[in-house]
This record gives C-alpha cells, sequence and structure tokens, in this order.
C-alpha cells in the first residue's frame, strides 16, 4: 500500500491522497476564516497548526444561492460555508521538480462556483502535462464584492474583497508551491467566465503584479469592473433588500438573509440603472485596482505577461434557458434589445449587418450572435490589443458544438472546460460535451495546447515544452494580413484536412476572403487562429493552430455558421 503523500508548507504539514499517478492536497486554508469580526475583511495570513492537517476532502464553497444550471454538469460545488478560503493542488509529484504552475479561478458571474467543482478536476492535466494545477475558492456575492466604503466609512475602507482573496491565494502559491513540486517562477493563471474576468481584472491590478507569468482568460477580458457610482448604487439597492442600515446589523446578519437580498439584487438588476449587467463584480478606483482594468493594460500594469485569450463560437445560446421569449423574437423585438444595449443608432445599424450576414437565420439567433460579440468577443479583442503592446499575445476560438438539446446550444459557454480539464467522462458530461474518440482527440489537444502556453525552464525536455516553442510573434506582414505563419501544436492531421487547408490557402492568395463569410465545417473542434484569417478546418480530426494577435478591428459573423470570428487586422484583404 502505497504511503500518503505529505509536503510541509508554511503554516504547518499536510498530507493527502494519491490516484491515478497524482497527489492530490484538497482544502487547504490559504487565509484565516473571513468569519465573525473578518467578514467584511481583508483576508488575513492563515495562522500555523500543530500536527499533520488532513487535506484529503475540500474545504466549504463561497456561501451561494442555488441556480438550475440545466445541460451543465459537474457544477455542484458540494458543502458551503462562509469559511472559505481554501484551494486545491494537484501534482505528480511533492518532489524537487519545479514544473509549471497553473491557478484556476472558477467562473459564475462571481456569485456561483468552487474550486472543488468535478468539471475542474485537476488530476488528468496535473498527469498528462506533467504540471501542477491549483483551484481555488474567494468570497462571492455581497461577501467578496459590494463597496461598503460610501454607506459606512473608513471600517468598510477595505473593498474588492474577492479579488484581494484571489491576491492572496497568488502569493500562498508563490510562497508554498515549491514544496509540492512546482516552479513559483513559472505561474500561469486561467479562468473562465467570472473567472476569465478575474484574470482580466488582476492583468490590470498593481497589487497582483509579479506573481503570475501568463495569463489564460477564458470567455471573459478586463472589461467587468464597476466605477465608484455604480458600484455605490449596487450597496444601495442591497442594504434596501436586507432591510439594514447599520455595520453592526450587516455584520451579524444570518448568511441565509445575505444571500435573500442577493438574489434580488441579480434578479432584478435592471432597476439597479446605469447599464449595470453583473451587480457583483470588482470596483476600479480602489487600492487593489486604482483604474479600470484594461486601461491599466494598456498603461502597461502587466508589462511582460503573455496572454492567451478567447471565446467560444456561440457564446450566448447557453443562457438563452434563461429567458423563453428569446426564441419567440421577430425582427422588432430584436431591434428593441439591440437599442437597449447599445442605443438606436447603432442598433439599427447593427442589426441589418446581422441580417445581411445570415438573411435565412431567425431573429433569435441574430441577437444570440449579437450578444456573443458585445459581451465576449468585443472585450476579448480589446484585451488582446491593449495587451499586445506590452508582451505576446495569442487568440483562440472554441468551435466544438454541443449535442444538449439536439444541437441548439452550439459551441456555447463553457463547453471547453471539460476538454481542457480532461473531464469528458464525469457523469453526465457526455450530454452536454459530447464523446467518443474525436472529442477525446480535442481534449488532449486542449489539454496539450493550455500547458504548452505556460512557462517552463529552458531545460526541460517534455514534448509541451517543445510545441511552444513555435509559438510565433506575429510581424508587421502578419498584421497586415500578409504572409502570418503558422505552427502546429497538434498531432499530425489527416489527408483529407490538409487538402482541405491547400484549398482554402489558394482561395486566401487570390484575395477571396468574403469580409463576413465562414466556411463550412463539420464537427470540429477548436479553432486557434490569427485575426487576419478565418478558421481552415474542415476535418473530423482535432487540430489547432495558435497566431500572436496585433491591433484588430471587429469582424462580423454569420449567426448559426460554422467559422471563424476573431477579427481581422486593419488592412487585411477583404
Amino acid at each position: 500500500m502505497t504511503a500518503a503523500p505529505r509536503v510541509e508548507v508554511a503554516s504547518g504539514r499536510l498530507e493527502g491522497r494519491r490516484s491515478d499517478g497524482v497527489a492530490a492536497f484538497l482544502g487547504i486554508p490559504y487565509a484565516q476564516p473571513p468569519i465573525g469580526a473578518r467578514r467584511f475583511r481583508a483576508p488575513e495570513p492563515m495562522a500555523p497548526w500543530s500536527g499533520v492537517r488532513e487535506a484529503s476532502a475540500f474545504g466549504g464553497a463561497a456561501p451561494q444561492n442555488e441556480l438550475e444550471v440545466g445541460a451543465l454538469p459537474g457544477m455542484e460545488v458540494g458543502r458551503q460555508d462562509e469559511d472559505c478560503l481554501y484551494l486545491n493542488v494537484y501534482t505528480p509529484a511533492a518532489d524537487a521538480g519545479r514544473r509549471p504552475v497553473l491557478v484556476w479561478i472558477h467562473g459564475g458571474a462571481f456569485v456561483l462556483g468552487a474550486g472543488s467543482q468535478l468539471i475542474y478536476d485537476g488530476h488528468a492535466l496535473a498527469r498528462r502535462a506533467d504540471v501542477v494545477v491549483v483551484t481555488i475558492n474567494y468570497r462571492l456575492g455581497a461577501l467578496g464584492f459590494l463597496d461598503l466604503e460610501p454607506r459606512f466609512g473608513a471600517e468598510f475602507s477595505v473593498g474588492n474583497l474577492g479579488l484581494r482573496d484571489q491576491i492572496a491565494a497568488l502569493a500562498w502559491v508563490r510562497a508554498n508551491v515549491e514544496r509540492f513540486g512546482g516552479d513559483p517562477n513559472h505561474v500561469t493563471i486561467f479562468g473562465e467566465s467570472a473567472g476569465g474576468m478575474s484574470v482580466g481584472t488582476l492583468l490590470g491590478s498593481p497589487a497582483a503584479r509579479g506573481l503570475f507569468q501568463r495569463a489564460i482568460p477564458q470567455s471573459g477580458a478586463a472589461h467587468n469592473a464597476h466605477d465608484r457610482e455604480a458600484a455605490a448604487r449596487v450597496a444601495d439597492f442591497y442594504l434596501r433588500a436586507l432591510g439594514v442600515g447599520d455595520a453592526r446589523a450587516l455584520r451579524e446578519a444570518p448568511v441565509a438573509e445575505l444571500l435573500t437580498a442577493q438574489i434580488q439584487c441579480t434578479l432584478r438588476v435592471g432597476e439597479i440603472g446605469g447599464g449595470v449587467m453583473l451587480p457583483f463584480q470588482p470596483t476600479a478606483g480602489e487600492a487593489t485596482l486604482p483604474e479600470p482594468p484594461l486601461a491599466a493594460i494598456r498603461a502597461g500594469n502587466a508589462a511582460g505577461v503573455s496572454v492567451f485569450v478567447g471565446t467560444t463560437k456561440d457564446e450566448w445560446r447557453l443562457f438563452e434557458f434563461l429567458d423563453p421569449n428569446q426564441r419567440k423574437m421577430d425582427d422588432a423585438g430584436f431591434l428593441a434589445r439591440a437599442t437597449e444595449r447599445v442605443g438606436r443608432d447603432a442598433a439599427a445599424q447593427l442589426c441589418d449587418l446581422y441580417r445581411k450576414d445570415a438573411p435565412d437565420a431567425v431573429p433569435a439567433d441574430h441577437f444570440s450572435a449579437f450578444e456573443t460579440d458585445r459581451v465576449f468577443r468585443v472585450p476579448a479583442v480589446a484585451l488582446a490589443d491593449a495587451q499586445s503592446a506590452h508582451a505576446p499575445v495569442y487568440g483562440y476560438e472554441f468551435a466544438w458544438p454541443s449535442p444538449a438539446r439536439r444541437g441548439a446550444l452550439g459551441a456555447c459557454h463553457a463547453i471547453e472546460l471539460p476538454f481542457v480539464f480532461g473531464t469528458l467522462a464525469a457523469p453526465g458530461m457526455a450530454a452536454f460535451s459530447g464523446s467518443g474518440p474525436a472529442a477525446e482527440r480535442l481534449s488532449g489537444v486542449m489539454m496539450d495546447t493550455w500547458t504548452a502556453f505556460a512557462p517552463r525552464r529552458a531545460r526541460r525536455s517534455c514534448s509541451t515544452a517543445s510545441r511552444a516553442s513555435s509559438w510565433r510573434r506575429a510581424t508587421a506582414r502578419c498584421r497586415a494580413g500578409r504572409g502570418c505563419s503558422r505552427r502546429r501544436v497538434s498531432r499530425r492531421i489527416s489527408p483529407r484536412a490538409r487538402r482541405a487547408r491547400s484549398a482554402v490557402r489558394a482561395r486566401r492568395r487570390r484575395a477571396a476572403v468574403s469580409r463576413a463569410g465562414s466556411t463550412k465545417s463539420d464537427r470540429t473542434g477548436a479553432r486557434f487562429g490569427p485575426p487576419t484569417t478565418r478558421s481552415t478546418r474542415r476535418s473530423r480530426r482535432a487540430g489547432c493552430s495558435v497566431h500572436n494577435h496585433r491591433r484588430p478591428e471587429l469582424r462580423r459573423r454569420r449567426p448559426g455558421r460554422v467559422g471563424s470570428c476573431w477579427p481581422r487586422a486593419a488592412g487585411s484583404p477583404r
């Protein structure tokens, strides 16, 4: 019988468990429990413990309301507790290996989720790529992102508590990950949805500078931060819903009551006004985030940090089940919704463009494409553009469609998660993500690509390290839409795919690329492409390419069609 793995960190000794070639240390506290007098206060370093602490079970997830996620499996968070500042470490061996470290920040609109969710199990990723995977919890909702200083003064002057938790977890990783076989100087942060937005925010936070070397924001960028005025409106609405008017009552309020008021803010976000979409999110103008993250990134706050940013092809399709009236939408309804979001003049022009690009699509599909671009793709392009002056930046699009609801979800929000973590075999996952040899091949490509992006010491000689060397920076010719070199980072493609690629290249040489066109494709998986071209994948075999991203402008897309939706570089052929 194999002995349970043990490590000693700054706070004391830990005993984890080993399975399938990976040692897992679960439920490690990285800060003092934020309860009692520590509620609504910054995270404090964990006090030392005596003896050996068992680390074979997850810690409590941050308090949150339940949400029926429909088609999404593997999202159960397990036990909830206000004492929630825990992280989990998955490592091939707790030795002196100095492996790359990938730190996962979960999503969930800043009100849901945990590092313990089954879809984020780190065993497969750590085992396949010989890396250390860390998943973290952080405070959510009102307990993590409510700006109370304008209402209660200096006692609540420390804001952005959820963001501070993430920074505290990264500081813990830097101080302790070497004991788990990781390299504290080779840390990549990655996250999806609100986790991707957190990654983008950390890129703009001076307090997080130096804690990571690379970043992968998935379906989230650097655009989700309130200004102080919007944050004050959220706080006022929340306090009215909670029915409290003083600081003491707020600190002593039962968690159940805090969550009840929180869901009122979430469900009635339109009443807050000012275009607020997510009531609970980071606030700019506070010590950890002095200015909006995108502005800080543009000014060079994250200089030297390489970024790999992207989206899925049909992000908004996942959210249609929350809006049963969307499928009944007519052209007037599409225009009305677009007007609410971008104003009448811009809405009229954009609606016309989406209809012309896909004249056979229904208004609901036009709206889904519009929201995919507005909420996800345009912010990703903006982040890529802001960071590209300070470090190499790469873009991707994930186009594998979900079989759920008879394929109606397409390549929806979160569809890439089980492919990135290698959790396709989790219970119920096949109905959402698909299954079979093609899915398994694609998952391998995703894991290899994500870990190839993670920095490695030059002396390591594993396959993912050699693949990373082929990720070349863009040249002026590439930014102009000419001569953009490609390097494969996946296994050899099929002859059919090679013929298709040659045909597409020939068409490019004839400059016959339509401004809003898209190539037909069967169930292709990930597409990692330059801003200058659309995807060339036509094979069922998994494959991907990686390109540097430079100075984009948004490219229109055909709703419901499979094709690259990454932007076209200025000056590229139309």
